[in-house]
């Protein structure tokens, strides 16, 4: 049975209050679409570097896990996400800054 999917808006409204709660500075950096849109999380690590994570079909789990899509310098990550808001303007943007790279993107709850 696929999985239900809530409006993007709802799911950032709550991200962002469960990144609040464990005290990780965040920001929207682009607003996309409320119901369907995409949702880039770019997580700097306050070293220059950066990590990308999107979500994309795995055809073998039938499920849309949370992958590194660009990592490195967080000015070459910067420009992924232009090349991809290129693409989709509904996309939203959450930037995360952790030196540690935590993300909560793995907890339950957040699939």
């Amino acid at each position: 049975m696929p999985e239900a999917r809530l409006a993007t808006g709802i799911w950032v409204s709550a991200y962002l209050a469960r990144l609040g709660l464990a005290n990780i500075p965040t920001y929207v950096t682009a607003r996309g679409d409320e119901t369907a849109g995409a949702v880039l999380v770019k997580c700097a690590l306050m070293d220059g570097t950066a990590a990308l994570y999107g979500r994309e079909w795995d055809f073998d789990t039938d499920s849309r896990p949370w992958q590194v899509i660009a990592q490195g310098p967080e000015r070459e990550v910067d420009q992924a996400i232009a090349r991809q808001r290129g693409f989709d303007p509904d996309l939203w943007v959450i930037e995360i800054e952790s030196r540690d790279g935590r993300t909560l993107l793995d907890e339950a709850g957040l699939a």
